[in-house]
């Protein structure tokens, strides 16, 4: 299975660090952010699980849940974290999945369907491709997808950056320009006609082109 942005993120049940967890519950009605890593004990990763840490109450204000997935097992998962508390510095505050079955990296199209074996005896090439972020919206909706090679640590400011624009762009009828940032001008999208932006942006734009039409942010 493929999945694609606007496709329905799968649901499934699982052990975490945390219990059980069923994920369209425990996403309810906000934002969540799936990130997977291929192996426990791996030096990028390390890094990478103890930054989201440090990110988690920004996360929060926008509404957004975050959760990890490694291909072990849960108790291999707390083994780790004190390995991250002790080097990047944050403890590890956000449930990481019980990937050892391989059904949610399956599921979420980061594994061959035909891929098997004990999780203690693969190695984290054989996962080479569990490096995703999924950006999931209260409608259950996959909104953004991002992938990366195991020797390319994620730039998670980026994902932050990248759902500040998705909201935004969920409650307006906005668009984002290369390198936005919070508080940036932004573009009006081309399904808005002239008449339709003029109630909504009564201030006017700039109009550089017809199609591009460039407003403050709206609040």
């Amino acid at each position: 299975m493929s999945l694609h942005i606007g496709d329905e993120a799968p649901n499934f049940t699982a052990n975490t660090t945390v219990g059980s967890i069923d994920f369209h519950e425990w996403i309810g009605d906000g934002w969540a952010i799936l990130f997977s890593h291929p192996k426990d004990f791996t030096p990028v990763c390390t890094t990478e699980l103890g930054y989201m840490a440090g990110l988690k109450p920004e996360f929060a204000k926008r509404n957004c849940k975050i959760i990890g997935l490694s291909n072990d097992s849960a108790d291999d998962h707390l083994a780790w974290s004190k390995d991250i508390e002790e080097t990047q510095g944050h403890a590890v505050n956000y449930p990481i999945i019980d990937g050892s079955d391989l059904k949610v990296a399956k599921l979420y199209d980061m594994l061959h369907p035909n891929a098997s074996g004990p999780a203690k005896e693969r190695t984290a090439a054989d996962n080479a491709t569990v490096r995703s972020v999924f950006v999931i919206g209260p409608d259950k909706k996959v909104k953004a997808t991002l992938t990366y090679p195991m020797s390319t640590g994620r730039n998670f400011n980026e994902v932050l950056r990248l759902l500040d624009s998705i909201q935004l762009t969920a409650k307006h009828q906005v668009a984002t320009p290369v390198n936005w940032n919070q508080g940036e001008d932004v573009i009006i999208v081309p399904a808005v006609s002239d008449e339709a932006a003029k109630q909504k942006f009564p201030e006017g734009w700039d109009a550089p082109k017809p199609y591009l039409r460039i407003v403050p942010q709206p609040d």
